[in-house]
């Protein structure tokens, strides 16, 4: 997954930076939210009946939406899609772990010491020495022909 953002306009609520739709946003604030009520934990048929739940369209809760705010909502979405977008994404980027003995899932800090990660491997390409790369003026200076693009053609 790809997270794209606006250094001058980062928003308060950090699953708009990492989901691109507001669906994708509210199964994930409710999934996290779920996981919270059972002390960060939900085991292998917990996370089926969630997602069940949700695909039926029988999950209801609340949202904090102001359109929203304070009325019960039944939330449809996509058993497959909510596996492949939601929850796959969050458990490969460390925001949820995932145990194979214990078979469960529980919330995780990994996903902030990833992104602290990113920002060191930033912070020593900065601090790298010029490498031998230079831009040649023109296209007569270039030996061989090399492409960025992925087409051979």
């Amino acid at each position: 997954m790809v997270i794209l953002f606006d250094q001058y306009h980062l928003p308060d609520d950090v699953y708009e930076t990492i989901f691109a739709t507001n669906q994708q946003r509210i199964v994930a604030k409710v999934l996290i939210n779920s996981m919270k009520e059972k002390n960060g934990k939900m085991n292998k048929t917990e996370m089926s009946f969630f997602a069940t739940k949700l695909h039926e369209g029988e999950l209801i809760t609340e949202i904090d939406s102001p359109e929203y705010k304070g009325k019960k909502v039944k939330l449809s979405y996509n058993k497959r899609q909510f596996y492949d977008r939601i929850l796959t994404p969050m458990k490969t980027m460390g925001m949820i772990d995932y145990d194979m003995y214990k078979k469960t899932y529980r919330i995780s800090e990994a996903f902030n010491r990833e992104l602290m990660k990113i920002g060191i491997m930033w912070q020593q390409e900065v601090r790298k020495p010029l490498s031998e790369f230079k831009l040649k003026k023109s296209v007569s200076d270039i030996s061989t022909n090399f492409s960025l693009s992925r087409s051979p053609f």
